[in-house]
């Protein structure tokens, strides 16, 4: 799946624009009119609902602040759940939210076709009306959209929700100039026809409204200052919206009489009544209202549903990285390098649910928000368990206030307004949840094995521990090995260079039974900030989808896993160094060209001096790989450990021929033979072809690699300045030799003075 990484550039405006374009969609255009005429009328007390319903959301908010400040890597609900309560818990969260998501966008698709049905005279077919064919349509848009990889930038985000705020403000102006008491408590039964009762009701209806402030969490690592900007994002952005609905139903229900509020288009119908016909000579201007509320109530039902595709391929993603579901979700499309089967399964989901329940609006917002409710009362409880289980790496820069009686309140009011949904709802999430444990048995128990903290806490404390508490932890632990293989990471910059790169990261994955992670660091000039770049990156996104694409589908001849990623930095080589410990890569295979680990700027160079290498590296020099046959010279250590792995790797995944080279002094031929012999047995390379030699170990290197198609070379216990100053084996070598070298280095714990000036 293809990602982005903008290195802690997200400032809190466009954080908070992220939370209030996801929420500000089809539920403020469509479901006023639908609530105030639900339960047989429930009337102007649904301005309450929405009231509470962002007062639940807000107790949420908070627990989902904690939890990003702590771990803003993670990826929202899901890893939060399955690292706290486990993988059993996880598997309902993450299928919670996938099958909410779907819900959701089938709502929202329902939106845009309402809307869209107000400009164009849409037509039926046999068990679909109207709005139906239009929702079908967009929804079909929509999934196009995110299957050949289009999205929306973060300036063109921004713009949409400043559009929309600018004309939902226009419209309350107007609206308060027309706004008449009268209308919105003088029919009959006054502000609450359907009694008081209906407001909790009501809140259940319409709380798929304030969905998408969670969003913002899955975005910390590149905001600036997660510690303050993502509490205050989440929070704020809930804030926001919780008071521009109370705004907007208020006056519309003071415009329209609540029984005659539209329940297809209710804000362009409330526009064409606030605005006046005419302003002096200006004609058709209540028309020209109501028109531009449509055009904003499809941008707002089109963002939205599409963030939603968008956020259901990242959890497929995530699950699949924990075996929780298959990694066959996750096939990247060789043309698009987008999780193509994910997007297709979910948009299959959202086509059958607008067929079969489109007609009815309420069942779609009602179980997108049960499901989120259930998750939301899960991260609670997950909250609690991170806070009792009192994980060192656990360090929140935001904590909620009141704890425990905020996760707790925060559970009990999202599970407490489930009971607030009808039936079916209820019946639709809980067969969903019901088949979440089941596949959670029959599938996932068995790949992962994922514990969670709770079930590691309860373990440690068996002794103090009632049978049953520890039986039931056993009772539901995975059995898998978890074993899910290295990580190698892929540095590509060039064309020229990815095929031969990720030839030798595939065959590493496929060994080890691993996953490849192709990056792409596209390096931004100091003059420039990572955010405006990446605002005007359409030349970059490009190329460097271009790039990962070609990554991703030459990867598919060793059927392996792959991820790609485009980091925007001022740095370069050294931004490798810090995408390898990020993503917790195994091993790094990058190109040469002349950088010589450290890189141009004196941070890259003190980081090499002060700090090990975070991994396995392997520097090819070379543009193709031919492989048949590779030399691998040794003298023994780390890094010729890591050359015969790469060594067997290929044998066992390329088919080539392995030949091992020891340069002995003159008259030690025997000995040199017998450290050699024992060597590759020791490495798994017995077979390989043996060859001794005696004379200068470069001069000798150099001329028997130019018969072999690749030479391994295992980098020196030198350290740095020794290197660069006196000169090294490894990098003589990839300079002399026309054959393609691979350079092997293996980190180990050395000294400053050691690091500095080699051993002694």
């Amino acid at each position: 799946m293809s990602d982005e990484e903008l290195a802690k550039d997200l400032g809190l405006v466009s954080a908070m624009t992220i939370g209030i374009g996801t929420m500000i969609g089809a539920g403020i255009f469509v479901l006023p009119g639908v609530a105030v005429n639900a339960d047989g009328g429930a009337g102007p007390i649904v301005v309450v609902s929405f009231v509470v319903g962002g007062v639940i959301a807000m107790v949420n908010a908070l627990s989902v602040s904690e939890l990003g400040t702590a771990m803003p890597k993670a990826g929202g609900g899901y890893y939060y759940i399955n690292k706290s309560l486990g993988p059993m818990f996880g598997s309902i969260a993450g299928m919670g939210d996938w099958m909410g998501l779907a819900f959701a966008s089938a709502f929202y698709s329902i939106g845009f076709g309402q809307y869209l049905a107000v400009f164009v005279d849409l037509p039926t077919i046999p068990g679909l009306n109207a709005i139906q064919v239009g929702a079908l349509v967009a929804g079909a848009v929509f999934i196009g959209v995110n299957y050949v990889g289009a999205k929306e930038t973060g300036g063109v985000q921004t713009v949409i929700v400043g559009l929309l705020l600018s004309i939902l403000a226009v419209f309350s102006v107007a609206g308060f100039f027309s706004f008449d008491y009268a209308t919105l408590a003088g029919n009959e039964g006054g502000l609450a026809p359907g009694g008081y009762g209906a407001i909790l009701p009501g809140t259940a209806l319409v709380f798929v409204s304030f969905l998408g402030y969670a969003k913002i969490a899955t975005v910390a690592e590149e905001l600036k200052n997660p510690g303050r900007n993502l509490p205050i994002a989440i929070i704020g952005s809930v804030g926001i919206v919780t008071v521009i609905y109370a705004i907007l139903v208020t006056t519309m229900l003071g415009v329209v009489p609540w029984p005659e509020l539209s329940q297809d288009a209710p804000v362009a119908q409330a526009a064409r009544v606030a605005f006046p016909e005419s302003i002096g000579p200006v004609t058709g201007v209540a028309g020209g209202a109501a028109a531009v509320m449509t055009v904003g109530a499809l941008l707002a039902t089109a963002s939205s549903a599409n963030a939603s595709i968008l956020a259901s391929a990242r959890i497929n993603f995530a699950m699949g990285r924990d075996k929780i579901v298959t990694n066959w979700l996750n096939q990247i499309h060789p043309n698009y390098a987008t999780p193509y089967r994910s997007i297709l399964v979910t948009g299959g989901l959202i086509v059958v649910f607008i067929a079969l329940l489109g007609r009815d609006i309420e069942i779609l917002s009602k179980a997108a928000s049960v499901l989120h409710l259930i998750v939301y009362a899960l991260m609670n409880v997950g909250l609690i368990v991170f806070r009792e289980a009192d994980v060192p790496e656990y360090d929140p820069d935001f904590t909620v206030p009141f704890y425990p009686l905020t996760p707790i309140l925060g559970a009990v009011l999202s599970l407490g307004l489930v009971a607030f949904m009808d039936g079916i709802e209820i019946a639709l999430s809980g067969a969903f949840v019901v088949a979440a444990v089941a596949w959670y048995f029959v599938y996932a128990r068995n790949k992962t094995d994922k514990q969670g903290l709770l079930s590691e806490h309860i373990r440690s404390r068996e002794s103090e521990l009632p049978d049953q508490v520890v039986g039931a932890a056993d009772a539901v632990a995975p059995n898998g090995t978890g074993d899910e293989g290295p990580t190698i990471m892929v540095a590509v910059s060039n064309p020229r260079t990815e095929s031969a790169l990720i030839t030798l990261a595939g065959a590493i994955a496929q060994h080890e039974g691993g996953r490849v992670l192709a990056t792409h660091i596209v390096t931004v000039p100091d003059q420039t900030s990572l955010e405006t770049a990446a605002e005007n990156r359409s030349g970059l996104d490009q190329s460097s989808e271009e790039l990962l694409a070609a990554a991703a589908a030459d990867a598919e001849a060793f059927d392996v896993p792959i991820e790609t990623k485009t980091i925007l930095s001022h740095r370069g080589i050294e931004e490798v160094f810090d995408a390898a410990r990020t993503n917790a890569a195994d091993t790094v295979v990058m190109g040469y060209g002349g950088t010589r680990f450290a890189g141009g700027r004196v941070e890259g160079s003190l980081d090499e001096l002060t700090h090990d290498l975070p991994c396995d590296f392997l520097v090819l020099d070379g543009q193709r790989l031919d492989l048949s046959d590779v030399l691998v010279p040794t003298a023994g250590g780390p890094s010729s450990d890591l050359s015969a792995e790469v060594a067997r790797a290929l044998r066992e995944t390329v088919g080539v021929d392995v030949s091992l080279l020891y340069v002995a002094d003159s008259g030690e031929e025997e000995s040199g033979r017998e450290f050699l012999s024992g060597w590759a047995d020791g490495h798994g390379l017995g077979d390989a072809t043996l060859r001794i030699e005696t004379g200068d170990v470069e001069r000798t290197i150099g001329r028997l690699g130019e018969e072999y198609d690749l030479v391994i070379v295992g980098a020196t216990e030198r350290g740095l300045l020794s290197r660069i100053v006196r000169g090294s084996l490894a990098f003589e070598t990839i300079e002399s030799l026309d054959t393609p070298v691979l350079l092997s280095e293996r980190p180990s714990s050395r000294s400053l003075r050691e690091r500095l000036f080699g051993e002694r």
